[in-house]
């Protein structure tokens, strides 16, 4: 069939008016679903920023209080070398097994609350 046999076909102006109202309402809808999907990206992305440097100040805190330990450690065992009697080697493992429970119940609990801290950051709402 050659163009020229088709026959002319015109869109009514009501039809063509309620296309266009559905084309610019759905541009609408599409344009509110992007922006919050937007919104919900960045917020996930604040919560996660907040979430990683709570982690990092954890870590630090963990390695600090490791290195803490470690010096306790190698004091205890200085001391232990210079010992003069058996007597006085129970003496400085009491000393040192006291002690060492007294630092590591009170650095578990500034982990717990820091732990804790960092959670209800990363899930607190942006403002």
């Amino acid at each position: 069939m050659s163009k020229d046999k088709l026959p002319n076909f015109e869109i009514p102006a009501e039809i063509r008016q309620l296309a266009e109202q559905s084309v610019e309402q759905a541009k609408k809808a599409v344009d509110g679903f992007i922006n919050a999907a937007q919104q919900a990206v960045d917020a996930l992305e604040g919560h996660a920023a907040a979430a990683q440097a709570g982690a990092k100040g954890v870590g630090r805190k963990a390695m600090s209080f490791a290195e803490e330990n470690v010096a306790s450690s190698f004091a205890f065992a200085e001391k232990l070398v210079r010992a003069q009697d058996a007597q006085e080697v129970m003496r400085l493992q009491s000393e040192f097994m006291r002690s060492q429970l007294e630092a590591l119940s009170q650095q578990a609990r500034e982990l717990g609350d820091a732990a804790a801290r960092t959670a209800m950051e990363s899930v607190k709402p942006k403002t």
